[in-house]
């Protein structure tokens, strides 16, 4: 086995998301996943701390180029555009090659309740980005932390849309639709009945 190679921390994520979805999360060990990718336990943990890093070890990046995006919006930039710059800042992490990268990491942590669980602490994380991001334009605490939810919301609803997308349609498109619908439907929210049955 090849102590090094250029694409590691690729062939262990493909090795470990196909393992995750034929033998379940629990049941795939480390020693599988870098067999599988022809490489050594030792390659492995010089890329992941530990399996679960596998499924949620790219919310730094993404929380990072969050708030990027809304650091760099124009210095008028509304709060919706400024959620709009954040999304069309994570187009160089949500391409078409990580489509089915999502789609199983998706499978894999629906079927366990624990990562589930970890994956609210990652929405969680991302979402105190976003809300410092905008705390930092001027935004008050209690707008920033509204802002940051429902950019988070938008970003759930347009990941199960692109997911479903076609391979070339990009990302941050649907992210923007997704929050401009979200906009409408809270500005109806006095005028939308709420009926009992």
């Amino acid at each position: 086995m090849s102590r090094w190679a250029p694409d590691a921390r690729e062939r262990l994520e493909s090795a470990a998301l196909d393992l995750f979805v034929e033998n379940g999360f629990d049941e795939t060990t480390v020693a599988q996943i870098a067999d599988r990718a022809g490489l050594n336990r030792a390659t492995f943990f010089r890329h992941f701390t530990d399996k679960r890093e596998v499924l949620f070890g790219g919310e730094d990046v993404l929380a990072g180029l969050f708030a990027d995006g809304i650091r760099a919006a124009a210095a008028d930039a509304t709060l919706a555009q400024c959620l709009c710059a954040a999304f069309a800042a994570t187009d160089p992490v949500m391409t078409p090659q990580r489509r089915a990268k999502a789609v199983q990491r998706r499978r894999v942590v629906a079927a366990n309740s624990d990562l589930q669980e970890r994956g609210l602490l990652k929405h969680a994380r991302i979402a105190a980005s976003i809300s410092t991001a905008l705390r930092e334009r001027g935004t008050d605490e209690l707008t920033a932390r509204l802002g940051a939810e429902v950019a988070m919301l938008a970003f759930a609803i347009s990941a199960e849309r692109w997911m479903k997308a076609d391979d070339d349609e990009p990302f941050p498109p649907l992210a923007q639709a997704a929050l401009s619908d979200l906009q409408a439907r809270a500005a109806e929210l006095d005028a939308r009945p709420c009926p009992s049955t």
